[in-house]
């Protein structure tokens, strides 16, 4: 039986939670704040807080001086083309270590997971030049590839986890009605596994949308996506804080509207099979 809780209880907890959100949105909402200021009020001290002269001339400069659009466009070939070709991998992976496990099917995903440990710069000298070489250098292809290979073992986890929760009688049932690998995989488990396989979509592309270190890295001008866009604002001159927070607001904007939109469908996800 369910114990009951006192509203002195909720009251605590509905605080805690808000306290926690607003700290962990603040840099955020200080980062669309100082967008709208000008450069000396963006580095005062003490620093505005709301009372300062608004202004969006920074958002007018950065749109004159980069062509927003291009890198906008590049983030959404590059996140989401890279967890589209990582879904199509990790499916039939995820399915055959969930229904069809072999002997070390755990010590091969811990393997998997043990590939995110390596820090990056350690093999990027080597698809650097892999990279060159073939000609996908400063390429989108380039960049769908490199973060698909980054991001496969979270997508294989997840729906390794996923897929363990569907009942495999409902799987040995339609091989008894003939279905083929294939159709088995398409059109019984896939639809089965919707909610999850959903929330790693789109974990995978927030994940993919914010990653820096491949794109400054292996892009120069043709391939680079708003990660890029942001450090351009930084210079050897130093940085220019206000125009800075209207790049940075610029790229995050996007993501945040489809976090906000999917965020029911990223907490189903994410319990899916939590409850029996």
């Amino acid at each position: 039986m369910a114990r009951a809780s006192s509203p002195q209880r909720r009251a605590v907890v509905t605080l805690a939670a808000w306290t926690a959100g607003f700290v962990i949105f603040f840099p955020i909402l200080w980062t669309v704040l100082t967008s709208f200021k000008t450069e000396a009020e963006a580095i005062a001290s003490p620093p505005s807080f709301l009372f300062f002269n608004w202004t969006v001339e920074n958002y007018g400069e950065v749109m004159e001086r980069s062509n927003y659009f291009r890198h906008f466009w590049n983030s959404v070939v590059i996140s989401v083309g890279s967890t589209l070709l990582g879904l199509a991998i990790a499916i039939p992976a995820a399915w055959s270590m969930a229904f069809a496990p072999a002997k070390h099917t755990k010590d091969v995903l811990m393997w998997m997971l043990s590939t995110k440990m390596l820090p990056p710069v350690g093999v990027l000298i080597p698809i650097y030049l892999i990279f060159r070489d073939t000609g996908l250098l400063d390429t989108r292809i380039g960049l769908v590839i490199v973060m698909t290979l980054i991001n496969l073992p979270i997508i294989v986890w997840m729906l390794y986890t996923y897929f363990k929760e569907i009942p495999g009688e409902i799987l040995e049932a339609s091989r008894m009605d003939g279905a083929s690998l294939r159709a088995e995989i398409l059109y019984v488990l896939t639809p089965m596994a919707v909610p999850g396989i959903a929330s790693t979509l789109l974990l995978n592309v927030i994940l993919a949308w914010n990653e820096a270190f491949w794109t400054l890295n292996l892009t120069a001008a043709k391939a680079a996506p708003l990660t890029a866009f942001i450090a351009s604002y930084s210079s050897p001159e130093g940085l220019f804080y206000a125009k800075l927070s209207a790049a940075s607001t610029m790229a995050i904007a996007p993501i945040l509207i489809l976090g906000w939109f999917s965020q029911k469908q990223l907490v189903r996800g994410l319990t899916f099979g939590a409850v029996k």
